[in-house]
């Protein structure tokens, strides 16, 4: 038999990770970490979003952090997105 070490990131009480890598786990933690204190801000901006759709913009700014600040300093969005979808390999199933 086998002992397996499993790191598992839990989220308002909701399993939300898990993984064999302690530091894939940190990361995640610490990237919900994040996407909490940008709900906050956001709420405390006076933005009424609905709970699902500012949890799910919150975890997407904080997923997409290095983009966002880029953005901040002026980078322009097209070519940003331009960027990260050339970073993006896609595969035919029809070819496949």
């Amino acid at each position: 038999m086998a002992v397996i070490t499993r790191y598992v990131v839990e989220h308002k009480g909701v399993e939300k990770f898990v993984s064999a890598d302690k530091k894939a786990a940190d990361q995640y933690d610490k990237m919900l970490d994040v996407a909490d204190n940008l709900s906050e801000y956001i709420e405390g901006k006076g933005f009424n979003l609905d709970a699902p759709v500012l949890e799910e913009l919150s975890i997407m700014l904080s997923k997409n952090k290095d983009s966002l600040t880029k953005l901040l300093k002026g980078v322009a969005a097209e070519g940003l997105l331009a960027q990260e979808k050339a970073e993006v390999v896609e595969i035919d199933k029809k070819k496949a």
